[in-house]
């Protein structure tokens, strides 16, 4: 009874058989066959590899929220340049809230405002990365997937000593702020506090010292993420008047990143650039210096790295062994079919010039006709 069981669930199961085996006897191979098997192994292999390489490949996805966090503080990163001398110039923070927050968490360096030849060269790259990401959006994606801890992106140091004065200043460093609209700016004079608001003391600095030609080798806030270009970073601007004020302002959105190799809290930004001369009897109102104004955006933006999933791959390359199968079988057999129309039809002479035609039409009459009886001595007539 179980071998009849047995039996019985064998016969079932072949009868289910989806892929039944052609024997080989009825199988006829051919040349265009074989060409075609040789094309669709080709063309499967390409699509193949291309394919691999797109499973290899991640993509940057954007999802958009409303920023919750109001109480935390955001960190503003900074490494400003300026053409005049370290105790002449001084750098604060005014929020809309009218708290002055002071700048101790930055150092003011003397420095030779003119770049070595290797800072030059550094320069002019972050220049032409920062047109590109201008032109292209999509080259920020690639440096979100490339950024990778310790990775330089500061201006390098100035190589051997230099016999040049020392006149610019290099402020740089980082400052904790209230997630406010806010006001940080450089000008003449050292910031102080005082009760009725904020005050530098500009008295003892000579107005023909004014030079704000200053070069922005990074400014960004949050979270610094090494390999990230911002859109001020590589900024110069020079001004050969004493009483020029730069102008920025600047709409922070928070920003989380996650990529496959850093995780970070940091910000991007947009921002709008103006500069004007202080001319007070041109009505041109105002301080010289560097100010940035920055506002914070309500919405927040994660940013995460993905790959396609493994099963999703293995998918894709089944559709295109079948695919490629399905479709180089259909195409062989239309044109098979074609080229035996038309060999068929030249057989039957449809194809073949009238005097053939007529020549061959003749000839079989002749063949039809009945044999003529002639007796001896007499000729055929026609």
């Amino acid at each position: 009874m179980r071998r009849l069981s047995r039996r019985k669930a064998l016969s079932l199961v072949k009868e289910l058989d989806a892929f039944p085996k052609v024997p080989d006897s009825y199988m006829e191979t051919s040349a265009s066959g074989g060409t075609v098997s040789l094309l669709a192994f080709g063309v499967m292999a390409v699509l193949a590899v291309l394919e691999f390489f797109v499973y290899r490949d991640t993509w940057m996805k954007y999802d958009y929220e409303v920023d919750k966090d109001f109480s935390s503080k955001m960190r503003i990163n900074i490494d400003i340049t300026v053409a005049m001398k370290c105790q002449h110039v001084g750098a604060d923070i005014l929020d809309l809230a009218e708290t002055m927050i002071m700048s101790n968490g930055l150092k003011y360096e003397p420095v030779i405002f003119e770049l070595s030849p290797q800072q030059r060269l550094w320069h002019r790259t972050l220049l032409v990365i920062q047109k590109g990401l201008g032109e292209q959006h999509s080259l920020q994606d690639v440096l979100y997937k490339t950024v990778h801890k310790g990775a330089p992106t500061t201006l390098p140091l100035r190589e051997g000593a230099s016999l040049e004065p020392l006149s610019a200043c290099r402020i740089h460093g980082h400052i904790y702020v209230n997630k406010v609209a806010g006001n940080f700016h450089i000008t003449v004079g050292k910031p102080i506090q005082h009760p009725r608001g904020h005050a530098h003391i500009a008295a003892f600095v000579s107005h023909q010292t004014y030079n704000f030609s200053h070069r922005i080798d990074l400014l960004s806030f949050g979270e610094e993420v090494p390999g990230v270009i911002h859109p001020l970073d590589g900024t110069q601007k020079t001004t050969p008047n004493n009483n020029q004020m730069f102008q920025y302002f600047i709409t922070v959105v928070p920003t989380k990143l996650h990529t496959y190799k850093i995780s970070a809290d940091t910000h991007q930004f947009a921002v709008t650039e103006r500069e004007r001369e202080i001319d007070h009897a041109a009505g041109s109102h105002g301080v010289a210096g560097i100010f940035v104004k920055y506002d914070t955006s309500a919405l927040m933006v994660t940013v995460r790295e993905q790959h396609m999933p493994l099963g999703q791959f293995l998918v894709r390359l089944c559709g295109i062994v079948g695919g490629v199968f399905s479709t180089t079988g259909m195409l062989h057999r239309f044109v098979g079919s074609c080229v035996d129309v038309v060999c068929c039809r030249f057989k039957l002479g449809v194809y073949k010039p009238t005097e053939v035609r007529e020549a061959q039409a003749s000839q079989q009459q002749n063949d039809h006709l009945p044999p003529l009886d002639l007796r001896p001595g007499e000729e055929a007539r026609g």
